[in-house]
């Protein structure tokens, strides 16, 4: 029977459609969805600040729990909601550092989202028309919100929002290199066929090898 080579590249391609193979992405995978609704998209802005706070991750989405368990999904109901609260919901879901300016900056967020955009993310992206390069400047002038932040959401939103997409962010890319994957988001993007909503699957997978130490368990070494 004739051998089939397999090649380095063909190596890389079975690893990344394995990693993907979950069908989600970071955030969806705990328990955030990410569908192209103005609650969804502004509960993975907030989770994107979160995580970009120094700290073990899990804090973070202990934290973005909390808020959308306190009943703030929404842009709109985080923007109603008083400073004490926040701080309160916020340092009992673990959060640690200046807990008082975070909770003052989430409900500015909530605030400035439901103001220029009537609470809906998907505005900023139709006033942007499409643009990336557009979308991200719209989305750093929101408190809160700088390169690494902007990073985070897209790294989700690229499912939806398509022309954002090749987008990978540092831990994704962290991962990607160690692994032999690549070391850019336009080589993920290769090995993801171009399409962005597998793409954003890859991403968040190799983001969660990086954060929960998962590599000896993905490549099969002790």
């Amino acid at each position: 029977m004739p051998t089939t080579l397999i090649t380095p590249m063909a190596d890389r391609k079975r690893l990344a459609r394995r990693l993907a193979g979950t069908g989600r992405g970071f955030a969806e995978q705990y328990g955030f969805r990410v569908t192209n609704n103005p609650a969804s998209l502004f509960q993975v802005l907030y989770l994107a600040v979160l995580l970009a706070r120094r700290g073990d991750f899990r804090r973070a989405l202990d934290g973005a729990r909390a808020l959308r368990d306190e009943g703030w999904d929404s842009a709109a109901g985080l923007a109603r909601s008083l400073h004490e609260d926040r701080v309160r919901v916020l340092r009992a879901s673990g959060q640690r550092g200046d807990v008082d300016a975070l909770a003052a900056v989430l409900g500015d967020l909530g605030r400035t989202v439901v103001e220029r955009y009537r609470g809906d993310l998907r505005r900023l992206r139709a006033l942007a028309h499409h643009d990336p390069a557009r979308e991200r400047e719209l989305l750093a002038e929101l408190p809160g919100v700088d390169g690494q932040v902007v990073d985070l959401f897209l790294r989700e939103a690229q499912a939806l929002w398509r022309e954002v997409a090749p987008v990978a962010d540092r831990r994704a890319l962290a991962a990607a290199r160690r692994l032999g994957l690549g070391r850019s988001a336009d080589d993920l993007a290769g090995l993801a066929s171009g399409e962005s909503e597998q793409l954003a699957w890859l991403v968040g997978a190799l983001a969660r090898v990086d954060l929960e130490h998962r590599y000896a368990e993905v490549t099969g070494r002790s």
